[in-house]
């Protein structure tokens, strides 16, 4: 069984690190952001009359 010599094995490991990081790179690029619509309306809130 052939061995593999150090400088293949750094060449597979650059080449499954450039994969992660283009697929890591690619999956967040691909999809636009999903903008979040506020059609509720704001809060209101009671004035309190305070009598001392």
């Amino acid at each position: 069984m052939p061995q593999m010599s150090p400088l293949l094995w750094l060449n597979l490991l650059s080449m499954f690190t450039l994969g992660f990081f283009l697929f890591s790179i690619f999956n967040f690029f691909i999809k636009p952001p999903l903008k979040i619509l506020c059609d509720s309306p704001k809060l209101i809130k009671p004035e309190k009359s305070w009598k001392w």
